[in-house]
């Protein structure tokens, strides 16, 4: 008889440090109980091959593990990178047939991409790499699969988050090694709940959208001679401003300042939360959703005027909780989701309202998950 394995990992919700990782920032992260599950077992080829529910079969020659341009954009790029990265460790693998399901929806703003590479790294590393690798290793591994293979320009916090598991204040000063620490937070017994708000808003073809943020700051840190922001102190960003000017965008500089702002109010958010001060977490929950609309401008594609679903959904927010609990948008931004703290008196209208405007099911109510990619049997 085959043996089955199954394996799981979360998706991921930012809490806060919105395009900060990529600049080697600090964010805080969270795994939530939606997750992408497989079932595994060997086939005794030298094949990958992954049946993900509702979507054709992917094979992945395990002979052939280089990145292919025409496989940009899709699953098997991410399976390819994964593996491609284990073999570069010195992993030996062998073929496996994997049944993939997930609750984690892709476009829902909780990274199901993420969760599918920690997913593949978990499975790897368990199966033909004796687990030898951390769960930090996995995310890079992930990322690297993302960056190289799939083609997008991500940071790492979507893959910590998935793969380390539970409320984490992360310092990705140093990317091999970052900072990590888990907060014990307990935000249910606060009083409040999590919710993820879906927009509406398509992901598709927004690729470049999410790329000219980092491509824009990059051109800051040309300027100064540096690959990310965490390496120009302010006060030196700020004096070169009449200059910088001269050569990026004002929108460049616009989208630094937020990643500055933002780099000092994670801090602060994780200390509040270390102290259990929610109300003073909240202040600065609202802070970094304004400041994603103002500086980072990244709540609605450029130049669209008929659509701006997201913009629509942090308006309801604001209107429905009145200073209670707290919003922001949430992940990439453009499309997908805003996060909102919701005090639970005002949980049921809340829903009801969102859900009448936007359509069923399109408020997700989410707990924290203290697990990360594991190995359930």
């Amino acid at each position: 008889m085959e043996k089955h394995y199954i394996f799981s990992a979360p998706g991921r919700t930012e809490i806060s440090g919105n395009h900060t990782d990529h600049q080697r920032g600090c964010v805080l992260a969270a795994a939530v109980n939606l997750e992408t599950v497989a079932d595994v077992c060997l086939n005794g080829t030298n094949t990958i091959c992954v049946q993900s529910q509702g979507y054709p079969t992917v094979k992945v020659d395990l002979d052939d593990l280089g990145v292919r341009e025409e496989e940009k954009n899709t699953t098997a790029a991410l399976i390819r990178g994964v593996a491609s990265s284990f073999v570069q460790r010195g992993a030996v693998l062998k073929g496996f047939d994997a049944m993939v399901s997930s609750t984690v929806l892709p476009g829902s703003g909780l990274s199901s991409s993420a969760a599918f590479e920690v997913l593949f790294g978990t499975i790897i590393n368990e199966l033909f790499f004796d687990k030898k690798l951390s769960a930090v290793q996995i995310a890079q591994i992930g990322q690297y699969a993302e960056n190289i293979y799939f083609g997008k320009p991500c940071g790492l916090m979507d893959q910590m988050a998935s793969s380390v598991g539970g409320l984490v204040y992360i310092d990705f000063e140093n990317p091999q090694e970052p900072v990590i620490e888990k907060i014990e937070f307990d935000l249910a017994k606060a009083g409040y709940a999590l919710c993820i708000i879906d927009s509406g808003a398509d992901h598709a073809d927004l690729t470049d959208e999410y790329a000219a943020i980092p491509y824009e700051l990059k051109e800051v840190c040309n300027f100064f001679g540096k690959e990310v922001l965490r390496q120009i102190p302010e006060e030196d960003f700020l004096k070169a401003l009449p200059e910088l000017r001269k050569h990026v965008s004002d929108r460049a500089i616009l989208r630094a300042i937020h990643v500055y702002q933002e780099n000092k109010r994670v801090k602060v958010q994780a200390a509040a939360l270390r102290n259990e001060d929610l109300q003073a977490f909240f202040h600065l929950v609202r802070q970094s959703g304004h400041s994603s609309w103002m500086y980072l401008q990244n709540i609605y594609p450029a130049g669209s005027v008929a659509k701006q679903e997201v913009a629509l959904v942090l308006a309801l927010c604001d209107t429905l909780l009145q200073w209670k609990g707290a919003y922001r948008i949430h992940g990439g931004g453009f499309a997908g989701t805003v996060q909102a703290f919701v005090p639970f008196d005002l949980l049921p209208k809340f829903k009801s309202e969102i859900e009448n405007i936007l359509g069923e099911g399109k408020c997700h109510v989410l707990n924290i998950r203290n697990e990360g990619g594991i190995r359930i049997q």
